[in-house]
């Protein structure tokens, strides 16, 4: 199922979209050579960012002194450089998302909690399978269609429309539907009508149903939305996270069905939420998104705590 407003990829081969078909044809080829292989390309390609993306590597040294203000210089250094190799390797993986066989991905991942899945199916209700923006999400897709072939996935749209249709068509690869994430009523009745779907609030949100709450003891703007999806949409609340292990292979764990969720405070319910992701981070802090700006987006009587980037690069 498509929305209405998609079109097919071959549309959009003109000149000024070439750059980006090489990327994807050298992403297919990469995709059949060894999975080892692959990850160290991933990795080079990481380093690679490091070297030249300043801005991105300011960014991420900056939200990483906030988030784990016990490490030292050099430690944070080497977590931002091994963040970067981190999404290097996801880039890899978009490729295997598209093109890798369901054998190969069979063969590299491990599933924990996949009790927590048959509670949730038993409930007869629909399910938001709560996640979080790590490195390994995209691929986390394709391995979990394997054992959970109906599911809906939310995303960003992106501003370049070829792009948006890259993405969109890679992830409805593994699940039904993918949803704009502006899209609450489709989420909803997708829900009411016993589906499931896959939701990462955890990037920075100034919306409505949004609040400033702490996220690892530093004030964020944080999306607070998803107990009124829940509650609208008669949902239970299953958390998910993936997780890419150090020398290749992934595990996909499902957590206990969140307790009293939602209730009648969405706050509450979202410091839940941000708990069980720190909780979550701190088992692979280099595959989370750093690489974005976290802490943005909060009112003027806070700090801007990139005001002063160029001293992070």
């Amino acid at each position: 199922m498509h929305q209405n407003n998609t079109k097919p990829l071959h549309h959009f081969f003109l000149p000024s979209h070439w750059p980006v078909w090489l990327l994807i044809s050298l992403l297919k080829i990469n995709s059949f050579l060894p999975y080892s292989r692959q990850l160290k390309h991933g990795k080079l390609l990481g380093r690679i960012g490091h070297k030249f993306l300043s801005k991105r590597r300011a960014i991420t040294r900056r939200n990483l002194a906030l988030a784990f203000p016990e490490l030292s210089l050099s430690e944070r250094n080497k977590l931002t450089l091994d963040h970067f190799e981190a999404m290097g390797i996801s880039l890899i993986e978009f490729g295997l998302s598209r093109w890798a066989s369901d054998k190969m991905l069979s063969k590299h991942s491990i599933w924990e909690g996949k009790e927590n899945i048959q509670k949730a199916l038993d409930t007869k209700r629909g399910i938001i399978l709560l996640s979080a923006h790590f490195t390994s999400l995209e691929i986390s897709g394709r391995i979990m269609k394997q054992e959970i072939p109906v599911f809906d996935v939310v995303y960003r749209r992106n501003h370049n429309a070829f792009i948006n249709e890259i993405l969109r068509s890679t992830r409805e690869l593994s699940a039904r539907t993918a949803i704009e994430k502006r899209d609450i009523k489709s989420m909803i009745r997708n829900l009411r009508n016993g589906g499931i779907v896959w939701y990462a609030p955890d990037q920075s949100y100034n919306q409505k149903q949004s609040e400033v709450l702490p996220f690892f003891d530093v004030p964020a703007m944080t999306n607070t939305a998803t107990s009124t999806i829940a509650k609208l949409g008669n949902a239970v609340v299953l958390p998910f996270f993936p997780r890419r292990l150090p020398d290749g292979g992934y595990v996909l764990k499902f957590l206990p069905l969140m307790d009293n969720f939602p209730s009648d405070d969405s706050i509450e319910d979202t410091k839940k939420y941000i708990k069980i992701l720190e909780d979550q981070i701190r088992l692979c802090p280099e595959q989370y998104f750093w690489i974005h700006r976290k802490y943005k987006n909060l009112p003027k009587n806070y700090e801007n705590f990139y005001k002063d980037l160029n001293a992070w690069e």
